[in-house]
């Protein structure tokens, strides 16, 4: 019996079904993101290793398989994309610890 999750990889070949109920928007989406991944000021290399970055710090399963595939389509190599996670996950750490200088200066406001 097979088992359900809500992580099916067969389901990231259904994102070009977003648009079923508003096919203008998905559209615009579409043409925005082809924009964006296009050979700019950046390679199509160097913005599948964000993207691949971006997908762990968010956590997205789906973004994680694409563009794991992507970037080796795309010339990256195992030890490049593993350092792009690196950098993911100190920005991540990084961006909660900063945080805590609001809790200092909470800490002094109710310290008399």
């Amino acid at each position: 019996m097979a088992e359900n999750h809500y992580y099916n990889a067969a389901d990231l070949g259904k994102f070009g079904e977003i648009g079923r109920t508003n096919p203008a928007l998905a559209e615009k989406f579409f043409a925005y993101y082809g924009a964006v991944m296009a050979e700019g000021a950046l390679s199509e290399r160097e913005k599948a290793l964000i993207a691949l970055a971006v997908s762990h710090a968010l956590k997205c399963p789906y973004c994680i398989d694409a563009y794991t595939s992507t970037s080796l389509q795309k010339g990256a190599n195992e030890a490049q994309m593993n350092e792009a996670v690196h950098v993911a996950a100190a920005m991540a750490a990084g961006i909660n610890l900063v945080h805590s200088v609001q809790m200092q200066n909470k800490i002094d406001e109710l310290s008399f």
